[in-house]
């Protein structure tokens, strides 16, 4: 057992192989191509994906006929008949093409090793500061390390296996795949290669060819082959090589070689010595980590092998397990989203399944949009970009889309999409008649804009924000019974009332009308920035005061539709109408009293337990609402050996989150969520430990999380709960305005206590519409930790300290 100062470490380590359970192994990847190292003793199986193999080829999924159709779907729709609408959205919305593509595996490399089956002394590892997998085990006198990461630089995995005695290393090995068009040979008795294309899938061609090499370079030993394995014997040592490409340019464009990319970036690799190598690798990679450190003490539960700390996670002290988890989560999303790649879909980067659950593609309607929550809050921001691209793409794609089917200007995606960037309607009426993939997609460019303040940026995305704002200029319609301006035909994703015959369409339901006022006012906000388009300025700001807005029913709830028909007993996963509370700033425990009180109601409402994602969002909605110790029970519950959540998720023992099964999101919005516990920027100021469960109070620090406005929080420490020192790192300059929960000192000159409103224009807030209350729901005023505001002047590059008073 491994000593309590060397668990404190960032490992995720086992005293077990994985054997047969996916789950059970451990991730390796560089945002190109992604491995499952299972740390089988004598069978190794080393599972593997490349980002751009995916079923299909360039595809559109439009269906043309939903115009014609629009008016009669809005029309069943106000009269009530929404089952009626639905059954029609199926006909004339749902795309009669394909329904997305799937990400697929390349296959899997399998290492035998004779007489390694009685083994002793065996441990495992996956160390989160190195990005390095290692494996090691005793066999008679002989230890064996087995050492595997995924190259940043040079784009190859490489796989390391040692013997602590000359001449003792042996094994043969052999690549399989589920793909069907696959062939397998080797060639002068050091590389097995492997050539296929993919699969045809809901009638679109697989034209995504790939070529994968793995090349052995043995030390001492001899090597031989047939026409599929290739056997090592007697070595002293011996690394492998990986590398595997596709002919995949754009979502466009298949003209792309992949005989020569994976045979150039074999090439560069195998001619580099393994330790400079590795050494290159590590400093690229904590390029990025390093930047975020999180320190919480641990305690004696934190000797314990990983999977034996999650079993026991929510029974003990452990508060240090959820530094490892938050960390594993910034690991995940480095090792699965680089730019220049594409975007961390539904399992990351990594997928061993041929058909995959929900095609393991781009759910737009969360899930895709939670997989980048972290990115800019914990300075990843540079690992925003593949998901920001893919934004442009849809951008472009989505124009045909909006006019084909809906005839109106800018661009429209629904609820999924895939690595073809398809915009139109999927799966079902139930599910895919809600458009508004692209309204909140485009949130994260000028999320983007606000961490960064890069003006230029601003100016090039511009044109995408304006596009998603023309769309809902023309796509909204006037409510015959409210007056309002409401989007018909709607959805709140997923879920039906019982007042709509089981159906989930809708008009003007309150997510959609948070994502409209959310777009036109970021649309608005870019446009005053770059001085541009004050005619279309004025035409959002007419067009947003007609919206809904947001109403509070009858159970104290903030309502998920327009009509007070929410039932405070449905524990649905999906609680979309609280996007304006996370990751939109709508809801205020400051500016909105009593729609952040209705808001509690509604999460007490729908419950804690639910899928991994689910709880996921939740740590992000009771951080926004202040209660720590909340937050930290949601974390508890996903931090749970899956089928312990009597009807939910939880997570595996590899701490991938379950849905079930497998989907990555949950562990980027877990991650979101423990630093909007610790720092929040989005409600007019930094604020500082808004939501410090007691979990964690006696002491901790977390260092280099970033804020709106150009803030790097460079160090943020407390002591039983009360905030001892505060660095802030201004990179744009300007005004800072800090909400703290204990009064503070400045290092230097005197410190002016905060009046009126935020001088800073990043942190202009557009004032949320008064909500329409109902006579029965007497919403109450919270009561919030009492804190204490401060303004500072700030200049370029300048750290500013703070310690408590």
């Amino acid at each position: 057992m491994q000593s309590i100062h060397a668990q404190t470490s960032l490992k995720l380590w086992y005293n077990k192989p994985s054997g047969k359970i996916w789950e059970n192994a451990l991730p390796v990847g560089n945002g190109r191509l992604g491995a499952m190292v299972y740390g089988n003793v004598g069978t190794e199986i080393i599972q593997l994906n490349e980002h751009t193999l995916w079923s299909g080829s360039p595809n559109r999924n439009d269906n043309p006929q939903a115009l014609d159709s629009l008016e009669l779907i809005r029309k069943l729709i106000f009269e009530g008949k929404q089952k009626q609408a639905e059954q029609l959205a199926n006909k004339v919305i749902i795309s009669k093409q394909s329904h997305g593509q799937m990400f697929e595996p390349a296959g899997e490399l399998h290492l035998s090793f004779p007489g390694h089956d009685t083994y002793s002394d065996y441990y495992r590892e996956l160390d989160l500061e190195r990005a390095v997998s290692k494996t090691t085990y005793t066999v008679g006198d002989v230890q064996y390390t087995r050492t595997v990461f995924a190259s940043f630089p040079d784009r190859v995995i490489v796989i390391r296996l040692t013997a602590s005695k000359p001449g003792s290393l042996s094994f043969t090995a052999s690549y399989s795949s589920p793909q069907p068009q696959v062939d397998v040979k080797t060639h002068q008795s050091r590389q097995l290669v492997f050539n296929g294309t993919t699969i045809d899938h809901e009638g679109v061609k697989g034209l995504v060819r790939f070529k994968g090499i793995t090349e052995f370079k043995p030390e001492g030993g001899s090597s031989s082959s047939n026409d599929s394995t290739i056997s090592i014997k007697n070595a002293n040592s011996a690394t492998i090589y990986i590398s595997i490409a596709t002919n995949f340019n754009s979502y466009l464009d298949l003209s792309g070689d992949e005989q020569k990319r994976a045979a150039s970036f074999l090439s560069r690799a195998v001619s580099k010595p393994y330790s400079e190598m590795l050494k290159t690798h590590i400093s690229a990679y904590q390029k990025y980590f390093n930047r975020v450190k999180f320190t919480l003490e641990p305690t004696e539960a934190a000797k314990l092998p990983t999977d034996e700390r999650l079993k026991n996670f929510s029974s003990v002290d452990d508060p240090q397990f959820a530094a490892l988890y938050y960390q594993f989560g910034r690991y995940l999303l480095i090792s699965s989203s680089q730019p220049g790649g594409q975007p961390a879909n539904l399992q990351g980067i990594w997928n061993r399944s041929l058909r995959p659950a929900w095609d393991s593609k781009y759910t737009i309607n969360i899930n895709a949009q939670m997989n980048y929550w972290p990115a800019e809050r914990t300075n990843l921001s540079e690992l925003h970009e593949p998901f920001l691209k893919m934004v442009r793409e849809l951008a472009v794609a989505g124009q045909k889309t909006a006019k084909d089917m809906y005839g109106a200007r800018g661009w429209v995606a629904h609820h999924n999409t895939d690595i073809w960037r398809a915009t139109g309607a999927v799966d079902g009426a139930f599910w895919g008649a809600w458009a508004h993939g692209g309204g909140w997609t485009s949130q994260h460019l000028w999320e983007h804009y606000l961490y960064t303040g890069n003006k230029a940026f601003l100016q090039d995305i511009y044109p995408i924000l304006k596009g998603a704002a023309l769309f809902y200029v023309d796509f909204l319609v006037e409510h015959p019974k409210y007056g309002y301006l409401v989007v018909n035909p709607d959805e709140s994703p997923e879920n039906a009332p019982q007042a709509h015959q089981g159906s989930s369409l809708d008009a003007g339901v309150t997510m959609t009308n948070q994502i409209v006022f959310d777009v036109f006012s970021s649309t608005i906000r870019a446009a005053e920035i770059l001085k541009k388009d004050k005619a279309f300025i004025d035409t959002l700001i007419r067009t947003r005061n007609r919206l809904a807005p947001m109403h509070i029913g009858q159970h104290g709830q903030v309502q998920e539709w327009l009509d007070d028909i929410d039932d405070p007993q449905d524990n649905h996963r999906h609680v979309s109408h609280l996007y304006g509370l996370f990751p939109s700033n709508q809801i205020s425990a400051y500016r909105t009293p009593e729609l952040f009180s209705a808001a509690k109601n509604t999460l007490l409402q729908r419950g804690d337990v639910s899928t991994g994602w689910s709880m996921g969002w939740k740590v992000n909605w009771w951080a926004r609402m202040q209660d720590g110790n909340h937050a930290y029970k949601l974390i508890k519950n996903q931090l749970t050996p899956l089928g312990v959540n009597k009807g939910g998720g939880g997570t595996y023992n590899n701490l991938f989150d379950a849905h079930p099964p497998f989907q990555i999101d949950g562990n980027f919005g877990c991650t979101s969520g423990m630093t909007e516990m610790l720092v929040q920027s989005a409600d007019g100021a930094v604020h500082v430990l808004p939501a410090l469960p007691d979990a964690w109070s006696a002491s901790g620090s977390i260092e280099g999380i970033r804020a709106i406005g150009g803030f790097e929080i460079v160090r943020v420490e407390w002591k039983n709960a009360r905030l001892v020192r505060l660095d802030v790192k201004s990179t744009l300059g300007g005004n800072l305005r800090l909400r703290v929960p204990n009064p503070i000192k400045q290092s230097s000159g005197a410190l002016k206590l905060a009046k009126g409103e935020n001088v800073n224009p990043f942190f202009k807030i557009t004032p949320t519409p008064k909500p329409v209350i109902s006579a029965k729901a007497n919403p109450q005023v919270p009561e919030l930790k009492k804190t204490q505001e401060y303004d500072v002047a700030t200049l370029p590059g300048r750290v500013y300290s703070f310690y408590a008073q």
